[in-house]
């Protein structure tokens, strides 16, 4: 692990206890057994250094679950509307699951009323979902798997409709709820009848 590494993954847990907003950068140094100013040769601020914590436990996250090795093109070629979207959204549901994300996002969440850092995590997190989908969405289009009208409008809805289908699961998980683990699938077969 590198020093980077290693000052990413101390914040992470100062984070999940303090939160972002009254975490310092002593703090982080401390943490790591490091001075300060030592901190700065790794990440000119603070935000830097959150900014640079999401991109680094997002990769990560995706690095587990083999995403990069799939050729989406031959994947899709057989599958039905249905069992791609389904596969997308298990893959993106896992992402967003593993671990440290899920801790991540457990902070950024709590604060992104409060400190535009996180709510600027959010928004780039639900940007990046709805680019994906309006990708995925062409295809299915050009591939007459699934007849879209509206690409971006399909798409803006689909993703914010997956997104607040996974935070109410997290919630509910949160508070040891039960979670009808088929109401996203069900959605998703909704979806697929109805365009």
């Amino acid at each position: 692990m590198t020093k980077k590494e290693e000052i990413i993954e101390a914040t992470l847990s100062l984070a999940s206890v303090y939160g972002l907003k009254s975490l310092s950068m002593s703090q982080i140094a401390e943490s790591v057994g490091i001075k300060k100013p030592s901190l700065y040769n790794h990440f000119d601020s603070k935000e830097s250094l959150i900014k640079e914590m999401y991109n680094y436990i997002r990769e990560k996250s995706k690095e587990n679950l083999s995403l990069s090795q799939v050729d989406y093109s031959e994947y899709m070629k057989d599958k039905s509307a249905y069992q791609i979207l389904s596969g997308y959204v298990s893959n993106y549901k896992k992402m967003v699951s593993n671990e440290k994300m899920f801790k991540f996002y457990k902070v950024i969440y709590s604060e992104r009323t409060t400190n535009s850092d996180a709510a600027e995590i959010i928004v780039e997190e639900t940007n990046k979902m709805i680019e994906a989908t309006k990708m995925l969405f062409k295809y299915l289009k050009e591939s007459k798997k699934l007849d879209i009208d509206n690409i971006d409008i399909s798409s803006i809805s689909f993703a914010m409709t997956i997104h607040s289908l996974i935070d109410y699961e997290l919630d509910k998980k949160s508070i040891g709820d039960s979670i009808n683990k088929d109401l996203i699938d069900e959605y998703i077969k909704w979806f697929c009848k109805e365009k």
